[in-house]
């Protein structure tokens, strides 16, 4: 092994700089991923627990440090536990940028989007018209790949095509039904009062309601698009792998839509159209 420089008597190599290159970008992500929650406070508890082990193990402080050393010991399983989300969402950033899973389902995404062909998106955007309008709340959760049968078994079936008239029975206040969210699959309304998770980012806007951050929730911890409009305000959000896209123009809306259940969906995700381009690209129905 070839050997670069020496640190007391320590022998730095290449394969030791790029360990560290690697392992630093790894905490770096990490990092990201916990930043804005109280998952930041708990990783620094046991980082300083961690530390504190060593420190007495290096004194010999032996009862100490056996008291410790047995809860380290199963710090490994007591992380999985306490990181079960964090974990999840990390794994779930991993596969979706992995490059098979893209080509993959890029492959498979051919026959699958031949269904958006008879899926009115416009239907979509009436309803939202009228729902901002009105300002009755509304949580709309679009998926292209996945069935997403945890999250509509916890609401009512309907397996209905989507309609305006439809939306607007469902999000009506009166109604039982309008208290969760709506699942689309394949252009049709799998489910309707579902639960979903809420985001736990200390980093959303303060105004943000339950809505809205169920929608940004949904879209940290499954492969969705979330539509939320809030019931005090009428204010729509978009939301797409735990980012989100306020002020929209229902025609940009449409297209943001278009771009997702047709798997064409630009890099900067948040980059918008102008809505003249926006008419340009949308499809004509």
């Amino acid at each position: 092994m070839i050997f670069l420089f020496k640190i007391g008597f320590l022998d730095v190599s290449w394969v030791d700089l790029v360990d560290i290159g690697l392992v630093s970008i790894l905490l770096f992500q990490v990092y990201k991923l916990i930043r804005g929650s109280i998952a930041v406070n708990i990783f620094l508890g046991i980082l300083a627990l961690y530390l504190m082990y060593l420190i007495v193990l290096a004194a010999q402080m032996e009862l100490l440090a056996t008291i410790l050393g047995q809860f380290m010991g199963v710090g490994v399983i007591a992380m999985i536990v306490l990181f079960q989300p964090e974990i999840r969402k990390f794994l779930l950033v991993i596969g979706r940028g992995t490059e098979f899973r893209e080509n993959f389902l890029k492959t498979i995404g051919n026959w699958k989007s031949d269904y958006n062909d008879d899926f009115d998106v416009q239907q979509i955007i009436d309803a939202s018209k009228t729902l901002k309008a009105s300002k009755t709340g509304a949580l709309i959760v679009f998926s292209r790949d996945t069935e997403l049968k945890f999250y509509a078994e916890t609401g009512d079936p309907v397996d209905a095509e989507v309609s305006k008239r439809l939306l607007l029975t469902i999000f009506n206040k009166t109604t039982p039904l309008h208290d969760g969210a709506v699942i689309i699959y394949k252009g049709r309304i799998k489910a309707a009062r579902c639960v979903l998770p809420v985001s736990e980012n200390d980093h959303l806007p303060a105004h943000f309601g339950l809505r809205h951050r169920a929608a940004v929730g949904m879209s940290e911890n499954t492969d969705t698009l979330v539509l939320a409009i809030s019931e005090e305000t009428g204010r729509l959000i978009l939301a797409r792998n735990g980012k989100y896209l306020r002020a929209l123009k229902l025609k940009q809306v449409e297209h943001k839509i278009l771009q997702y259940l047709h798997n064409q969906e630009p890099a900067n995700w948040e980059e918008v159209e102008e809505e003249e381009e926006v008419s340009d690209l949308t499809p004509a129905k």
